[in-house]
């Protein structure tokens, strides 16, 4: 075999020129570099705020009656609201007016601490007797834990899509409204240059996603969350994983989008229900966190999946098949809709003036 079958084909190298123009055009930007260094901050400062207050935590608010209420008073660091029965105690922790009510009970210990999803750690280890602990609606994780985790992963995946997926949109109107796509599609093929910009700004995306991952292992381990970080070690290798995927999806699209239109200020018209599929990850998760029903369908929807699985991940409620099973489905998806969005792409680039629709752009 001759060095000319064994290298690399032309049209692989024409690709990672234009990705390698995206990448260097993009770390040229100081307002990139400026907001890449600000999110981080802003992503360490988080974990960090969140680590040392978990080490000065609030008043427990706890439920007593006349007969428990000397032995919860003398304890540090909690506020007593007094209660007639245990009914009245189930009503207030039901409501989460209280995080726990300790009630009389006919055990040795003489009363038995009651909560509605986790029992708070603090109290029941004050009680200089060890109660009875019993749970009415058992929680796989920490209910505070889980939401932030939520907002996490919704918020990295909402700010990292949409950011370089806004720049792609850009770049491609850039170029067909200065003319100069017609100066690249003379040496390049249109498929080559939509993969260039894919591929250029899906490592961008990637790294910027690392460098999270980074910053919220150090932050961490400096804040003494060692449980913490292990619970989340799996679940942000899958996020990762799922992301590259999804992103590739979701910038084929919005790069067929944008090719749809000639004008920076018509970039809304066609990329606007692909911002909505990144949007709605992020609001879902963040209100259904506590729904296994919305997420176990959020981790099987393409769009929601980089979200969903690896917080079902992260609460123990996904089996170990799911995730791949998640991910053959996201695989398949991606591939169609790089298809669609590359003939989309390949018709509309040359096309100037109004803003095409969606079935002349199919046509050709």
């Amino acid at each position: 075999m001759n060095a000319r079958t064994a290298g690399p084909s032309p049209q692989s190298n024409l690709t990672w020129l234009v990705a390698e123009r995206e990448i260097a055009s993009k770390l040229r930007s100081k307002a990139f570099l400026i907001s890449t260094g600000i999110l981080l901050l802003i992503a360490l400062a988080g974990i960090l705020i969140g680590g040392f207050t978990s080490k000065n935590p609030e008043a427990t608010t706890v439920a007593v009656t006349s007969e428990t209420a000397a032995v919860v008073e003398a304890l540090p660091n909690t506020k007593v609201t007094e209660v007639a029965d245990r009914d009245e105690a189930e009503q207030l922790l039901r409501s989460e007016d209280v995080e726990a009510a300790v009630l009389p009970s006919d055990d040795g210990a003489g009363y038995a601490v009651i909560a509605l999803k986790d029992a708070p750690g603090s109290l029941v280890d004050a009680l200089s007797v060890r109660p009875a602990v019993e749970i009415l609606e058992p929680a796989t994780t920490n209910p505070l834990l889980r939401y932030f985790i939520a907002i996490g992963f919704g918020l990295v995946f909402l700010m990292a899509a949409s950011t370089f997926g806004g720049t792609i949109a850009q770049s491609v109107v850039e170029e067909k409204s200065t003319r100069v796509v017609e100066v690249l599609l003379s040496a390049i093929p249109a498929r080559t240059l939509l993969a260039g910009k894919v591929i250029g700004n899906t490592i961008l995306a990637m790294t910027q996603i690392l460098a999270l991952a980074a910053i919220a292992t150090v932050g961490l381990i400096v804040t003494g969350q060692k449980e913490v970080l292990s619970s989340l070690g799996a679940p942000i290798i899958w996020f990762a994983v799922f992301f590259l995927f999804g992103f590739i999806l979701l910038a084929s699209l919005f790069a067929a989008a944008a090719s749809m239109v000639s004008r920076q200020e018509d970039i809304g018209s066609t990329t606007t229900p692909i911002t909505m599929l990144v949007m709605a990850p992020y609001v879902l998760v963040i209100v259904f966190n506590d729904n296994p029903l919305v997420l176990t369908i959020m981790s099987y929807v393409p769009f929601s999946a980089p979200v969903g699985m690896p917080m079902r991940l992260f609460v123990g409620e996904a089996q170990w098949w799911e995730p791949l099973l998640s991910l053959a489905i996201l695989l398949a998806s991606c591939v169609a809709a790089i298809a669609v969005g590359a003939k989309i792409y390949e018709n509309s680039l040359l096309r100037m003036g109004a803003k095409l629709k969606l079935a002349e752009a199919l046509r050709g």
